[in-house]
């Protein structure tokens, strides 16, 4: 099947974007052509793949890839890894499991949504637009972080045009894309509970793609920040919910 690849420009914040190729990964026919014409029929450009291999070599071009785990379940956490691997493109799994589990091992292994068949064209239409207006909302935001400004906290000195984080004594420390973009996330929510899939959309957005365990980079940032990584004072554990950025943050 030809694919006419064109933007539809929308609207969200004051802000106008186009939806960029919506690529599925598919080998079901009649789902892929399901999909296909109802999202055509919304003014939205699709590409239609049927290989990992094909999958990987579109990925930059693409605004959100729809992969229906059922057929590739064999590879499906590889593809989805690798995918995850190389950017913040997001990702919609599609499955015929509708247990928690299932669900919940998809998203903590990159997914950005997962929706199970039969699938409602509308609601898949939904969460398309709902991604592509998160991604508009935090470039947005990483415009007006990226003007000069500043964040202080318990004697830290956050600079965010110049990425560098000086410690009450006033020396540099450094920080990782990843590090960083998570610390932004951290003191941008002070004193606020946040979860680990939260976290891993916020900086993913951010423009960094943390390891698969958010827990890993939580600790390597809590040895910069904290005199005792394991008995860390700014960035606490909240049982059952996952981590806290407990001082005030102050913007300058």
């Amino acid at each position: 099947m030809k694919n006419n690849i064109r933007c539809t420009e929308r609207r969200y914040m004051n802000h106008a974007y186009k939806i960029g190729c919506i690529t599925i990964v598919d080998n079901d026919l009649n789902l892929i052509q399901t999909m296909d014409e109802y999202l055509r029929n919304n003014n939205l450009c699709t590409a239609l793949v049927r290989t990992r291999e094909e999958a990987l070599t579109r990925y930059n071009n693409d605004e959100v890839i729809i992969v229906n785990m059922d057929l590739v379940r064999h590879n499906g956490f590889e593809l989805l890894r690798t995918l995850r691997d190389r950017g913040d493109v997001p990702i919609i799994v599609v499955g015929s499991r509708r247990d928690e589990y299932d669900a919940v091992t998809w998203l903590n292994s990159g997914a950005d949504e997962y929706l199970t068949t039969p699938l409602s064209m509308a609601r898949l239409l939904a969460h398309i637009n709902a991604l592509s207006r998160r991604r508009v909302r935090f470039t947005a935001g990483m415009r007006s972080r990226a003007q000069g400004a500043r964040w202080l906290f318990a004697g830290w000195e956050l600079r965010l045009k110049s990425r560098k984080l000086y410690d009450p004594s006033g020396r540099v420390v450094p920080l990782t894309a990843a590090e960083y973009s998570l610390l932004v996330t951290f003191v941008e929510s002070a004193e606020r509970a946040l979860s680990r899939e939260y976290l891993q959309r916020a900086t993913r957005v951010h423009g960094e793609i943390l390891d698969r365990s958010i827990d890993v980079q939580i600790l390597r940032l809590r040895r910069k920040l904290e005199g005792d990584a394991q008995a860390p004072r700014l960035i606490k554990t909240v049982r059952g919910v996952g981590y806290s950025f407990t001082m005030p943050a102050a913007r300058a």
